[in-house]
């Protein structure tokens, strides 16, 4: 089984938080989501998303891999299909990682936007997802070096995200975690500004602390993100599979 924690915070610049987040360890399903679209548009449109995918796991007759991406689907649709139909809402999206344990120890990843899933596996931190952005799609295709990436004008611009489009274009992702593996969900709060090899460290230090717990960690990684000057909502979410 999957023990989970999560928690959000504003950041130093933002005054609302637009993002989200759902644990449905019932389902085995977890999420987090960033919103776009000004404080409502991007309130509403994180919330919507993680309601819409809950909703449709735990009503699916099977939960497996395909349902995942079925619910992904619908909850598309269904911020869509609010954004146009209020006007103070055009426009409004969201990015989205979701995780779903088909089977013990099995997990089905998918993604839109720039919000990601780390798999952390004996002492080694690495990203499941992979972003669409502009920077990863088209700035590293074209060769660019990571400095320039940095300070390129396009660098926070999404290549996708859920609701902007009646069709979508969802990344997915199957991985297994063993015993004492920890998962990180996070919004680009998070990885936007905290270095990976800091990420690294603090899991890593939890990781050896047996019965601990996860808000901790949760805890340490905004902590981070805080230090580091949180110019936007930040959203951690740890899983880890009991030993």
């Amino acid at each position: 089984m999957l023990e989970a924690y999560a928690l959000s915070d504003p950041g130093k610049v933002r005054s609302s938080n637009q993002d989200a987040f759902r644990i449905v360890p019932e389902a085995g399903l977890y999420l987090v989501a960033d919103g776009m679209g000004g404080a409502r548009g991007g309130e509403t449109a994180s919330r919507l998303a993680v309601e819409s995918v809950s909703a449709a796991v735990i009503n699916a007759p099977r939960r497996d891999a395909a349902a995942l991406l079925n619910a992904v689907e619908g909850a598309n649709e269904q911020v869509y299909s609010q954004a146009s139909h209020d006007p103070a809402l055009e426009g409004m999206g969201t990015t989205l990682v979701a995780v779903l344990e088909t089977n013990p120890g099995e997990l089905a990843i998918a993604s839109v936007g720039d919000s990601r899933v780390y798999l952390f596996h004996e002492g080694s931190l690495k990203a499941i997802t992979e972003d669409q952005s502009w920077v990863q799609e088209v700035g590293r295709q074209l060769g660019l070096d990571e400095a320039s990436l940095k300070k390129h004008p396009m660098r926070h611009v999404l290549t996708m995200a859920l609701g902007v489009s009646p069709a979508i274009r969802i990344r997915y992702y199957g991985t297994a975690v063993q015993p004492g593996d920890l998962m990180l969900l996070s919004s680009d709060g998070l990885h936007g500004v905290v270095p990976e090899a800091v990420i690294a460290r603090i899991l890593g230090d939890y990781s050896k602390r047996d019965g601990s717990g996860l808000e901790p960690a949760c805890r340490e990684l905004l902590a981070a993100a805080n230090a580091a000057g949180s110019p936007d909502n930040v959203t951690v979410l740890v899983l880890r599979r009991a030993a």
